[in-house]
């Protein structure tokens, strides 16, 4: 049986340029708009979310307001944040799991690889503290030390049709997660690639710990995918446009793109 994706979105940022977004680039200085997204995973009665967005105090923390609360976004599915049992931290950075607190009854599927790099050492050095924030951190421990943390190392799985793979480069633990869907393998790339540009032009997004990693993901997220059209990277506007809306500020994924991707 297939799951039923959806990419939900929570906010965005407009004031931002092509330096934001890619390391080498010929017009740093041309305007370049991020979105923000969560992703739902549903079969039947079953689900998963996939991130948990931020919340309005993080938001102010970091002058980057978000437009609605993630425990909105769920409601429409007639979802309740508490109802919420599973979750996949695709990595710890503020804007992926800066809501973990939101969904108090989720267990976290992580990389050990990311648990240990946003605990050790290297969160000594400022520019690679920066994405993080300790709260999140000490949410992400506290439920590890309530049990209700699962850890992967590489491939794992955690439910039938849903995988998540290593990929490395932006965080050391970021994973992508692959979905079984009506129309084949979909991969939520998260920020294994921020835009479709990243990985289709090989361009390495700034906030980067293994550049060399992540190129190889680049061809990894494409791997996993059962067709082209089928990578969703994790903050592109572009995605409201290439796939059917599902309601307000929500769009489907599990039936693949309405239209062609751009060439780039």
């Amino acid at each position: 049986m297939s799951w039923e994706v959806f990419a939900l979105r929570y906010g965005d940022r407009t004031a931002r340029v092509r330096g934001d977004s890619f390391l080498f680039d010929d017009d740093h200085a041309a305007r370049h708009p991020i979105d923000y997204f969560i992703w739902l995973l549903r079969r039947g009665e079953e689900t998963i979310l996939v991130d948990t967005g931020y919340d309005a105090e993080e938001g102010a923390r970091r002058s980057r307001p978000i437009q609605r609360d993630p425990r909105e976004a769920l409601a429409p599915f007639g979802l309740a944040a508490e109802a919420v049992d599973r979750v996949i931290v695709t990595h710890l950075h503020y804007d992926h799991a800066g809501g973990l607190h939101l969904f108090p009854n989720a267990t976290l599927h992580i990389q050990a690889a990311e648990m240990a790099y946003a605990t050790g050492p290297c969160m000594c050095h400022d520019a690679l503290r920066m994405p993080f924030t300790g709260d999140h951190i000490c949410e992400a421990v506290r439920r590890l030390y309530s049990g209700r943390v699962v850890f992967h190392q590489g491939d794992g799985q955690v439910a039938e049709g849903v995988t998540v793979h290593r990929i490395g480069g932006h965080s050391k633990g970021l994973q992508a997660v692959r979905v079984r869907t009506e129309v084949g393998w979909l991969c939520l790339a998260s920020d294994a690639a921020h835009f479709y540009e990243n990985y289709r032009a090989a361009k390495p997004f700034p906030i980067v710990v293994d550049v060399e990693e992540m190129l190889e993901g680049f061809a990894t997220i494409q791997a996993l995918a059962s067709a082209p059209g089928l990578v969703v990277p994790g903050h592109d506007p572009l995605v409201r446009t290439l796939f059917p809306s599902a309601g307000p500020e929500a769009w489907r994924l599990d039936r693949g793109p309405i239209r062609d991707l751009p060439a780039m």
